[in-house]
Formats: C-alpha cells, sequence, structure tokens
C-alpha cells in the first residue's frame, strides 16, 4: 500500500501567529515536524500543503515538497484533500504542523491499523490520560470507544459524566484524543465534499462529520504521546528542551 503524509500549514494561527515559522532553535517548527514524519518507515512520501507564499519558501529552504493549495478551506483536512487529489496514493496521514516531537512510532501504528484492517475506511490514535484536570480541560477533547475499538463520540466536555461523583470518575474510563488521522484517498475525497453536520457545528470538532454520515473511526492506543505547540510559552518550554538534548 502506498502511504502518504500531509502537513497542513497555515502561517495564520489565533493564539499563536506564525508558529509553524518559529525558528529560536534554529529550525522552522514546521521544519522540525516535518523531520519527525520522514522517520516513519511506512511513509512513502511526505507533502506540506499550504496557503501561504511565507510558508512555502521556507520549505523550499530545506528540501521539503510542499503544495500550494487554496486559501478559503475552512479545516486542514480540506486542504490535505485537495493536495493529494492528483497523487497516486493509498492510504493519506493527516500530521498536525504543531507537533515538532511527534513520535515517528505513533505515526507507524496508525499506519499498520490500516494495514490491518483494510475495511477501515479511517482511523485514529487515543491515548489515556495522565490527571483527572486534564479530563476537565475544554481544550483536550474526548473520546468514547466501543469494544471494537471505533470512536463513538468526540467532545470538549467531560465523556462519560459520571453520577455518582462525577464528573469524573475512574481516570482509566477516559480516553483523550490525537489529532492524528489515516484515511483511504477515496473516503478523504469524499467526507471533505459532505456537509457539516450538526454536532460537528455545536463542538466545532469536524471528526464528527464522519460520525454524524454513519461511518467508522477506527482508534488505535498510544502509551506515551508529546503535545503539540498551541501557545508561545509551549513553544519557549519546546525551545529549552530542543537547547538541552
Amino acid at each position: 500500500m502506498k502511504i502518504t503524509a500531509v502537513i497542513p500549514a497555515r502561517y495564520e494561527s489565533t493564539r499563536f501567529p506564525g508558529k509553524v515559522l518559529a525558528k529560536e532553535t534554529g529550525k522552522y517548527l514546521i521544519q522540525h515536524t516535518f523531520e519527525q514524519v520522514r522517520k516513519a518507515k511506512l511513509i512513502q512520501k511526505v507533502i506540506i500543503a499550504t496557503d501561504s507564499r511565507l510558508v512555502f519558501d521556507a520549505c523550499e529552504s530545506f528540501d521539503a515538497e510542499c503544495v500550494m493549495t487554496s486559501a478559503s478551506h475552512q479545516s486542514g483536512t480540506d486542504r490535505i484533500a485537495e493536495a493529494v487529489a492528483r497523487i497516486d496514493t493509498d492510504i493519506v496521514i493527516n500530521v498536525q504542523a504543531d507537533e515538532p516531537e511527534i513520535e515517528p512510532a505513533n505515526i507507524e501504528l496508525l499506519a499498520q491499523l490500516m494495514i490491518d484492517n483494510r475495511q477501515a475506511k479511517m482511523a485514529t490514535l487515543v491515548a489515556k490520560f495522565e490527571d483527572k484536570e486534564q479530563i476537565l480541560n475544554p481544550n483536550i477533547v474526548k473520546v468514547i470507544i466501543s469494544k471494537d475499538r471505533l470512536a463513538k463520540y468526540f467532545s470538549r466536555s467531560v465523556i462519560p459524566c459520571c453520577r455518582e461523583n462525577g464528573p469524573v470518575g475512574n481516570i482509566d474510563d477516559y480516553y483523550r484524543h490525537l489529532g492524528i488521522y489515516a484515511y483511504t484517498k477515496d473516503f478523504l475525497l469524499l467526507i471533505t465534499k459532505l456537509p457539516a453536520g450538526k454536532l460537528e457545528k455545536i463542538e466545532q470538532l469536524e471528526q464528527l462529520r464522519v460520525i454524524e454520515y454513519g461511518f467508522g473511526i477506527l482508534t488505535g492506543l498510544v502509551k506515551h504521546i508529546v503535545p503539540g505547540i498551541d501557545t508561545p510559552q509551549q513553544y519557549k518550554d519546546f525551545v529549552k528542551r530542543v537547547k538541552k538534548a
């Protein structure tokens, strides 16, 4: 199977404008992410998709394959769909641009999920929570998983809500969603043409579109994760880690 990883990279960011081109480590943030994804052995091609000439020019400086896409896309998924529309690939993996420390092993696990489950149209990764405060944090997405490892619902709220001593019960009963996805190319092109559903609009979580239209999302559990970069402070912490290494 041909597997392509695509990194959607917007220059604009609400909480951290221009973060993908932050370069206090000597490398662009997007370059760190690109180099981590390239370490995943099951990935044959890595592409960066952007609507910014600044990002495009930066990617050329470190020899990354980058494609310009429309500035009208509402999501990274839409941007990726345009980027791969004319590419010969079976599986597409969506990696967020602000994940400079993403573990290649986790990308490989996701790719292997699609290889081992040929009937799956889409897959994603989940992890356990470290503490109850994380579960209460609306910026961290929670996911309900069925016994057959399919995601049943995603929410920024606490799910499931424990009635006895809640809202958070036993921490082992909760899963956090990681913002990385794998799709068959055909399915990616299909879902990006479907109108956003009601739940997607309410929760502001585009993966809910898949569930609302009756499709399944296979999940894989990872044991270790490194958070992405959402704020200037998180970037400063990342820079410190890089300089200590």
